[in-house]
C-alpha cells in the first residue's frame, strides 16, 4: 500500500464515525475534466479550510487537499464526483467547491 491510499484510508477512516458529514454530487463540466490546473483549484480552496474534504469517483476517493490523488481519480466531462466534507468548516467547504465545479474552473465549459 502505498504513502497516498494509506492517507485516503486514514481520512475514509474519519467518516466513519462522524454523523455530522456533508455530501453532494457534482458533475465536472469544463471539457478537460479534471486536469491539473483544475485539480490544483480545488486542492489550494480545500486547503484553505479546516475540514476533511474526500472526492470520490466509482469507488475511488481522494483527499481533496492533493492534486495526485484528483488526479488519479480520472475524471473526464461529464463525469460525477461525490464530494464529502466534515469538520468545523465543512459547509463552507462544500459551497465553495460546489461552486467551483459549477463555474467550470473558470474555463469554457
Amino acid at each position: 500500500m502505498n504513502n497516498n491510499q494509506k492517507t485516503i484510508n486514514a481520512l475514509t477512516a474519519l467518516f466513519a464515525p462522524m454523523t455530522e458529514h456533508l455530501e453532494t454530487t457534482l458533475l465536472v463540466l469544463n471539457r478537460l475534466g479534471l486536469h491539473a490546473r483544475a485539480a490544483a483549484k480545488i486542492a489550494a480552496l480545500a486547503q484553505s479550510f479546516r475540514a476533511t474534504i474526500i472526492l470520490e469517483k466509482d469507488g475511488i476517493q481522494a483527499d481533496a487537499r492533493s492534486i495526485l490523488d484528483i488526479l488519479g481519480l480520472g475524471c473526464p466531462q461529464g463525469a460525477e464526483v461525490r464530494l464529502r466534507a466534515a469538520g468545523p468548516e465543512a459547509d463552507t467547504a462544500l459551497a465553495a467547491i460546489s461552486d467551483l465545479f459549477r463555474q467550470a474552473f473558470g474555463e469554457c465549459a
